[in-house]
């Protein structure tokens, strides 16, 4: 559960909570040729020339990302705050991306028709969730700018709305999902392939609520700063995911059997656990409880429901542009060969793991910068997202320097290196993993710049630079590239680097220009926002509170 499935020493897949999608791949069935059995070497000359402008290039951007942000002691003390808030918020992405490996390996056991169904039921399914995450995720900047603010009504009441949200959106994810078999016959998919999905989307698409309703609890405790309990939520949910689908794919415990459809059970009933285990935090523990989320909530509220639209409907159809861009990718590989394909899903799972990192420092930065506007605080705001990019940089300059010195036994990971069958792919995979290091440092500072622009609410014109850079230029490129001009495998991955490198630019100039926007509150202001925080946590009655 959690994500699709990963990659084994078998297979290959890739996705991460940005929706990044492949194609299962088995070595045994590529037919490699007549010389598949020769021990192929790989070029690493030049890698410490690539080290070197890397380093530079990282260089830069540190220094350039993190001004102007004020003062060494200043600087310091919003590093601290970052890693404090940011290490949680990673962790749980970790143990998300963990239960896709554990999704690989037991549904391996079912064999291969098995992976090929629950990889195209997976690819459906978080699609189109996590469109729907990523606009139930504005309940973040709105609670992060609340605190800020220190208004505590407009904290609790967007996440109340935030949970009436993931219901409504929950209702049509849901007939999507159950009425995908049509499409999935038109595209040509194996009938074995299109069975074992709808058998996992039948049972998984009852799991849609709770996705959604942790992604708005999970957006409202972070927004406090306080993500810790996600993180031990999240751990335990791995466990639960392992005996979920050892009881209901294999049929202990009185159970019976239930393949494919069992994993789509068991992810349904972890999304479960999650959303109950953090709702129950919310409302009994403290600071959480005093909010009163459950106490207080009865109907929607029209007008935070259109805010939560307003500033949430972009971020999703973000995410959903820069899926595509990743899908899309994967199809136009599959077109020039099977062993560009697999390559292609062994790069991109080592970018996908790495890339956890950075996507939890973005979403800290997103409730840094989000305080700090809400408090009228500008040299702040830029500081948090300054702070954080450069912490995103530093952090994938690290990684692509692993990449770019260790890509055999990066590969080895994922393919026995001594196969000869696998001799083309690894070398492939290679290749991929040096372009890959420039890939990780600009998809880390495009990330974490788009997490910062969220929490000053700005989401429609990042939307649109994401459509310039994923689509006019990242997919645009790779096909003219890679598919068009024969640069191959290594012409669509450029595509992907020069897409995502223009995305960082923009994005990064977007938010040094949004944050000379941000007001001062005057001090009157601030004075009745603060007796409206303390008059709000000595309220007696929950049930005077509306929506």
């Amino acid at each position: 559960m959690g994500v699709p499935p990963g990659a084994s020493a078998r297979t290959a897949r890739c996705w991460d909570e940005k929706g990044r999608g492949g194609v299962q791949f088995s070595p045994h069935s590529q037919g490699v040729g007549a010389n598949a059995g020769e021990r192929l070497g790989v070029r690493q000359a030049g890698s410490e020339s690539k080290i070197l402008w890397y380093a530079l290039l990282s260089k830069f951007l540190i220094l350039r990302c993190g001004f102007p942000v004020g003062s060494l002691s200043s600087i310091l003390r919003e590093l601290r705050a970052t890693l404090r808030l940011a290490g949680p918020v990673v962790a749980a992405q970790l143990a998300h991306i963990s239960m896709s490996f554990v999704d690989t390996v037991m549904v391996g056991r079912l064999g291969p028709d098995a992976l090929a169904g629950v990889a195209l039921g997976h690819t459906a399914f978080f699609f189109f969730v996590i469109l729907g995450m990523g606009t139930v995720r504005a309940v973040g900047p709105m609670v992060s700018q609340a605190v800020g603010a220190q208004d505590p009504d407009v904290a609790a009441r967007s996440v109340r709305q935030g949970l009436w949200l993931a219901l409504g959106l929950s209702v049509p994810t849901m007939l999507i999902l159950s009425g995908m078999e049509p499409l999935l016959r038109w595209s040509g998919q194996s009938e074995v392939a299109t069975e074992g999905a709808m058998a996992y989307l039948r049972a998984v698409r009852w799991g849609v609520f709770p996705f959604l309703g942790f992604a708005a609890l999970r957006s409202f405790v972070e927004g406090l700063s306080r993500p810790l309990p996600v993180t031990i939520i999240s751990l335990v949910g791995v466990g639960v995911n392992i005996a979920a689908n050892e009881i209901l794919m294999f049929g202990h415990l009185g159970f019976p059997a239930l393949g494919l459809a069992g994993t789509g059970w068991a992810s349904t009933i972890v999304f479960s656990c999650l959303f109950g285990a953090l709702a129950l935090l919310v409302h009994q523990t403290s600071p959480f409880a005093e909010h009163r989320v459950f106490a207080a909530i009865r109907t929607p509220d029209p007008t935070y429901l259109r805010e939560l639209l307003r500033i949430g409907a972009p971020m999703g159809t973000s995410r959903g542009i820069e899926s595509s861009l990743f899908m899309v990718t994967t199809v136009l590989m599959g077109t020039l060969s099977t062993t560009a394909l697999a390559a292609h899903q062994v790069a991109i799972q080592c970018a996908a793991f790495t890339f956890m990192v950075p996507l939890g420092i973005g979403m800290a930065a997103s409730v840094r910068v989000g305080q700090a506007a809400g408090a009228g605080d500008a040299p702040g705001a830029r500081r948090a997202g300054g702070v954080a990019m450069g912490v995103s940089v530093a952090f994938m300059s690290l990684t692509a320097a692993g990449f770019l010195l260790f890509p055999r036994p990066i590969v080895g990971l994922y393919l026995e290196l001594s196969a000869p069958e696998n001799g083309p792919v690894v070398r492939q995979a290679v290749e991929l993993l040096g372009i890959a290091a420039l890939f990780q440092i600009v998809d880390g500072l495009q990330v974490v710049a788009h997490g910062a622009l969220q929490g000053l609410k700005d989401t429609r014109v990042p939307m649109g630079i994401a459509v310039l850079t994923y689509w006019g230029v990242g997919l645009t490129t790779g096909y003219l590239w890679g598919v068009r001009g024969g640069g191959g495998p290594e012409g669509l991955w450029w595509g992907l680097v020069l897409g995502l490198a223009a995305a960082a630019v923009m994005m990064v100039g977007r938010f040094y220009q949004q944050t000379a926007r941000v007001r001062g509150r005057p001090a009157s202001d601030e004075n009745a926002t603060s007796a409206k925080w303390a008059k709000a946590e000595e309220r007696p009655s929950p049930l005077a509170e509306g929506p």
